[in-house]
């Protein structure tokens, strides 16, 4: 894990296209800004890590078996009563 310190107003830059900027200090919580692609995903670790939970789930389970085609009802038949 890489440790920076960053003061109010400092930024760091990563892949040459995400910009991390800290904006605001307050006792033990720190504000971030984020400047990034349209294209790239950007979730706190708690989202990300349910949303991996999901797809383990999703790729874990059985396939449903395919559903097919409702046979037409037979007809009734007449019966000589």
């Amino acid at each position: 894990m890489l440790y920076l310190t960053r003061k109010i107003g400092e930024s760091i830059v990563i892949n040459d296209d995400i910009e991390v900027t800290v904006v605001e200090i307050r006792g033990k919580s720190i504000k971030l800004g984020l400047t990034f692609p349209a294209e790239a995903r950007v979730y706190r670790r708690e989202v990300h890590e349910r949303i991996l939970a999901e797809r383990r789930a999703t790729e874990g389970a059985p396939e449903a078996p395919p559903v097919a085609a409702a046979a037409p009802e037979p007809k009734a038949r007449k019966t000589g009563t």
